[in-house]
């Protein structure tokens, strides 16, 4: 077995051997996040309505994707996402980032837009689409540049780039929220950051009292009743576990990868110097070969 891919399990089982059942399970944890929402569509309402304030509050109406398979909890590379309807036939695709892929903003998009043509049957009017809406909840920090540091809450949609205020259609739209940098900035709109409160800081007794907006209460009370069950916590174990397998296999691959690359260079760079009149000792040994 490889020893990081085994650290990392020894470690996940350690902390689950120390896990109480007093101990609150993580919302940030995909398997845990759509559980707490999947049936909860009043909940699931309030948080995109606190994420796009700016448009007119909606009632999610049904979840078309309610179901977790407990088998593919241990896969790896998967996301545990909600796919809710609101009662105008919006669709939206919500889910929780803990991990960051190379590929990030081509994946959101091919899911966003999927979503948007699976609506059309053949022979059905595009008139008939309705639009679709990302709602991305990111715990790390996609936008790293200097002047990408007081924003956390971005909202992407098909615009012009000279002048932006002209958007082309309501069909996609992809809202992300940088959970770690929206909490250490404060936002201005008060439901949002009880939401974000609430994803990091779940666990701080005192922190979550001072909290008066009733649905991240509510999904508090949710959180306590799901930690408590058994079965539940079980599989967000399960769950936890596979995502630490994953980032341990990632790392690995990077690591190989900066190996191959270096030894890559190493046997260019011993090519050149026997070209250049060199014996090969000569030039191992100047390569520290």
């Amino acid at each position: 077995m490889d020893v990081g891919l085994h650290c990392a399990r020894e470690g996940a089982l350690s902390a689950r051997d120390s896990m109480t059942d007093t101990t609150l399970l993580d919302p940030k944890n995909d398997f845990v996040f759509k559980t707490l929402f999947a049936d909860a569509p009043d909940l699931l309402s309030a948080l995109i309505n606190a994420v796009r304030p700016d448009a007119a509050p909606i009632t999610v109406i049904d979840v078309l994707n309610p179901r977790i398979d407990p088998d593919a909890l241990a896969g790896k590379f998967i996301v545990l996402d909600l796919l809710a309807q609101d009662a105008q036939g919006r669709r939206y695709n919500i889910e929780m980032q803990i991990r960051r892929y190379n590929a990030w903003s081509a994946r959101s998009a091919y899911y966003l837009a999927r979503t948007l043509t699976e609506q059309l049957k053949s022979g059905d009017d595009y008139r008939c689409l309705k639009s679709v809406i990302g709602i991305h909840l990111l715990d790390f920090e996609l936008f790293e540049a200097a002047d990408q540091q007081a924003q956390a809450v971005w909202c992407f949609a098909l615009r012009d780039r000279q002048q932006p205020h002209v958007v082309l259609g309501n069909e996609l739209q992809l809202n992300l929220i940088e959970l770690p940098k929206a909490d250490r900035l404060g936002l201005a709109q008060p439901d949002l950051a009880a939401w974000v409160a609430f994803f990091e800081h779940w666990q701080e007794e005192h922190t979550m009292a001072a909290i008066a907006y009733p649905p991240v209460q509510q999904a508090l009370t949710r959180i306590k009743d799901l930690s408590a069950d058994a079965e539940t916590r079980r599989l967000a174990f399960v769950r936890e576990r596979a995502l630490h397998d994953e980032v341990t296999e990632l790392r690995a691959e990077r690591e190989q990868g900066k190996l191959e690359g270096k030894r890559e260079g190493l046997e260019e760079a011993l090519a050149r110097l026997v070209q250049s009149g060199m014996t090969e000792s000569q030039a191992r040994q100047i390569l520290g070969l």
